[in-house]
């Protein structure tokens, strides 16, 4: 068991070297604290950079693309129209056509009908 004297010199140690250790843990928690910020500001950067480069990749393959999607438009107004035209030009003749297949009726017997008496 510790004396009264080895209490008091161990408490006196005690407090003789907690400033110290208080200082070392702020000093220790400051540079914790400093490496941290620093290393976010290093990962903000980067990630800003890296942003700016996929945009900017982006940016030059939707040109592309809002190119294709142009000419791809173009083409299919063309078409429709084409096909306008076509259905404008057509569409007296086709209808005269079929008036006239479903008006002219001509009764007969069909000639793979075959007699079942």
């Amino acid at each position: 068991m510790y004396s009264n004297w080895q209490n008091t010199t161990c408490l006196a140690g005690r407090e003789l070297q907690e400033p110290f250790t208080l200082k070392c843990y702020r000093g220790k928690e400051k540079r914790l604290k400093q490496a941290k910020e620093e290393a976010m500001a290093e990962i903000n950067q980067y990630r800003m950079q890296r942003d700016k480069e996929f945009r900017l990749k982006q940016s030059k393959v939707m040109g592309s693309q809002s190119n294709l999607s142009e000419e791809v438009d173009e083409r299919t107004l063309g078409k429709i129209k084409e096909l306008n035209g076509s259905y404008n030009k057509y569409i007296e003749v086709v209808l005269k056509q079929l008036l006239n297949m479903v008006c002219d009726v001509k009764p007969g017997i069909h000639v793979n009908y075959r007699a079942t008496h």
